[in-house]
């Protein structure tokens, strides 16, 4: 995979991260009294649906050039960064487990997409 093709399909990864800390958001500021349907109408859900949708589109354009099983792993990055994210977001706490757990999917990403 090409340094052009692995920074897209990080940034892929970064996008649906940043998705998931808008949705939070939108979650927060949710009334809690309207009905589920109001939901359609705020700005950080819209914002988010954009947002994967966008991701979306440049992941299947990575995908004519990058096999999934190189790509795919990357994915996994995502279960560091919005934690990591959402502790800098909303000061949601970082354990030891995390951490250790973070080195682990981080080791497990350089293995399935190193040696190709």
């Amino acid at each position: 995979m090409s340094m052009l093709r692995m920074l897209l399909v990080l940034a892929c990864v970064a996008l649906i991260a940043v998705g998931q800390l808008l949705f939070k958001f939108a979650a927060g500021r949710a009334d809690p009294k309207a009905p589920w349907w109001m939901l359609a109408f705020e700005p950080y859900l819209i914002l988010a649906g954009v947002i994967y949708v966008g991701a979306t589109f440049l992941w299947v354009m990575q995908l004519k050039a990058v096999p999934l099983n190189r790509a795919y792993p990357l994915f996994a990055l995502a279960f560091i960064l919005v934690p990591l994210l959402s502790h800098f977001a909303f000061g949601e706490r970082l354990s030891l487990p995390y951490l250790g757990g973070s080195l682990l999917i981080i080791a497990g990403t350089v293995l399935c997409t190193w040696y190709y």
